[in-house]
């Protein structure tokens, strides 16, 4: 059912819809947005006139003349991008990135850096909040033009309420008021209002920036991240599948016969995490006397060639290929991207090896699989996305433009 036979027909046509259809494309004119929701000239005008008070939206180049008859061509309408900014953070277990964004995704001011995961919230977060003043500095902003922040966390997040629950890998971090603290922290190093947080699972916002970006039309979409630990964002028809209460994806604690005396950091014995995760390969280097004691030492002993890290990389990669074979005949993406510390050839060819190997060929005929495009910028980009698709959703524009009185 069209738009228009859905809204129209009832007479509807919020500001936030208007600004939706403007910002997907679908109508950028006055007469094309008449047309789409059945509302009157006149209404069309005045629900746009908030929308151009509030600053979001701006006109554009004239568009082509509709008339055979000729005419003046139709002004053309833009989402106006320039008037806020996000911020964003992505935290792993020993690093972070934190980065100033545009409304449309283009970072502007980027900063990565040790930030140690287990030291808990209270000086993490409060330290992001120190690291988005200084990158408002850097880009030119002010503190004032922040319209939220994004944060990818390396743990199950209850989308609700924001909190991790039982993360494997963020000691202290369980329960915790985690968009409160972040709120807090920009507020005491900017001097700014507090403003909007929303928190997610790195491989969620992973999964969500790549596929926004780069695979746009694929309907179905998978993201494995293999660093320190391993976990699969799955984005369904342009939004990210959680589950119930954000544990979708957690495909680290699957157990696998070969991982029987293995014990994860979850406490329990035989999780793929435990044997193939970039943790699992640098304890196995370790071992044998190389020196590893990361995903992050991994990844730069694959790229010289290391053979030791090489051969247990590409074993890894069959570990992790074996239990994707599932995972691609129950949703049969049309991409499997591999991300992380691990996702160089020898990881991505082990996949290869077992996933066609075990999954149905039906499931794999039309399946691509590939590595990131955005690389270490890809939980970011999808932090923002994530504020961005928050704010501007209809009913928080009607929110938003009420609060403003406009």
């Amino acid at each position: 059912m069209s738009v228009r036979s859905t809204r129209g027909a009832r007479g509807q046509g919020s500001s936030g819809e208007l600004l939706e259809l403007v910002r997907s494309g679908r109508a950028t004119t006055r007469g094309a947005l008449q047309q789409a929701t059945g509302l009157s000239r006149a209404t069309v005008g005045q629900r746009l006139d908030r929308l151009f008070r509030a600053g979001w939206l701006r006109e554009g180049a004239g568009g082509p003349v509709g008339s055979p008859l000729g005419g003046r061509p139709s002004i053309t309408l833009e989402f106006d991008d320039e008037h806020a900014v996000v911020l964003a953070a992505d935290l792993d277990t020993r690093h972070a990135r934190a980065a100033v964004l545009t409304l449309t995704g283009e970072i502007l001011a980027e900063h990565g850096g040790t930030l140690v995961i287990e030291d808990g919230p209270e000086t993490v977060l409060g330290e992001l909040g120190r690291w988005f003043a200084e990158l408002l500095e850097k880009a030119g902003h002010e503190p004032r033009e922040v319209c939220g922040i994004g944060l990818a966390v390396p743990g199950p997040v209850d989308s609700d309420t924001g909190r991790v629950v039982q993360p494997p890998i963020m000691p202290g971090w369980d329960g915790y008021d985690i968009r409160g603290r972040l709120a807090r922290a920009f507020t005491e190093h900017t001097g700014a209002a507090p403003v909007p947080v929303l928190v997610d699972n790195d491989a969620n916002l992973m999964a969500y920036g790549e596929q926004r970006t780069g695979h746009p039309d694929c309907s179905a979409f998978v993201l494995v991240k293999v660093s320190t630990g391993i976990g699969a964002g799955v984005v369904v028809d342009g939004s990210v599948y959680r589950g119930i209460d954000g544990g979708a994806g957690d495909i680290g604690h699957i157990r696998v016969p070969q991982g029987a005396e293995a014990l994860c950091r979850c406490g329990s014995y035989g999780c793929l995490a435990a044997v193939a995760s970039g943790g699992a390969v640098a304890r196995r280097l370790a071992a044998a006397g190389v020196p590893a004691a990361s995903g992050s030492d991994v990844r730069d002993l694959l790229a010289s060639g290391h053979p030791e890290a090489v051969g247990l990389a590409r074993e890894a990669g069959r570990r992790v290929g074996d239990v994707l074979a599932t995972v691609v005949t129950l949703l049969n993406p049309g991409v499997l991207m591999i991300a992380g510390d691990l996702a160089g050839t020898a990881f991505v060819t082990g996949v290869r090896e077992l996933l066609y190997q075990r999954a149905l060929s039906r499931s794999t005929a039309r399946l691509e699989v590939v590595t990131s495009r955005l690389g270490e910028r890809a939980g970011l980009v999808g932090a923002g996305a994530l504020v961005v698709e928050h704010l501007y959703a209809p009913e928080r524009v009607e929110e938003r433009l009420r609060a403003m009185g406009v």
